[in-house]
């Protein structure tokens, strides 16, 4: 098996165990993924599954990417490619189907997203500082205070934690449970939450 799938968080609710408590779940909606290219360590320098997501017209991408399909005889083009690492790639071929049959309830698994971006925030908001005082003449209510030193090191430490762009990053969480796999709705349903907004792209991987 692959390993890995390419998916879209459709959003989150919640189901039943069999001891009738609630698990909250992430419904992921996961694949099908079609291989668009196989790369092997003799040409690319590297073993991986190139995989499509979301099939589209030739007619409707670059011609950059019309080439690349056409090249490795793929008969359509895919909104998404993303590609998994892997030992042994040759047993699969161009166009082959993968789906979320690889998976099985109870399986560990890592999710990568793009965390919701946030714009710019100060450092209440993005680092949870403390506030400074509400009253008494103080006019440093939300300000991060001293940053530095000014005998040694006569600098900002880097790495300092400071106002900026808040969220609109990879996140990878790990560890997360499979509850559910529904291969007839594409579906997996995972425990707890995973980065990104609703429709938002996904990959997960198998832990380890």
């Amino acid at each position: 098996m692959p390993g890995g799938i390419i998916g879209k968080k459709l959003g989150m609710t919640r189901i039943f165990d069999p001891d009738g408590l609630a698990v909250p779940v992430t419904v992921i909606e996961a694949g099908p993924c079609f291989v668009a290219q196989v790369k092997s360590g003799a040409k690319e320098g590297y073993e991986a599954l190139q995989l499509g997501f979301e099939r589209r017209p030739l007619a409707k991408v670059n011609k950059p990417l019309k080439g690349h399909f056409e090249k490795h005889g793929s008969k359509s083009a895919f909104r998404y490619l993303r590609e998994f690492r892997l030992d042994g790639p040759g047993e699969y071929e161009t166009g082959q189907e993968i789906t979320v049959e690889q998976f099985a309830i109870g399986d560990k698994v890592e999710v990568i997203g793009t965390s919701k971006g946030k714009g710019f925030a100060g450092t209440v908001k993005r680092w949870n500082f403390h506030r400074g005082p509400m009253t008494h003449g103080s006019m440093s209510h939300r300000a991060p205070g001293s940053i530095g030193a000014s005998a040694y090191p006569s600098r900002v430490v880097k790495g300092k934690k400071m106002p900026g762009q808040m969220g609109n990053a990879r996140v990878t969480i790990k560890n997360l449970e499979v509850v559910d796999v529904r291969p007839e709705e594409n579906l997996l349903l995972i425990r707890g939450a995973v980065p990104g907004p609703r429709q938002g792209l996904v990959l997960i991987r198998k832990a380890g």
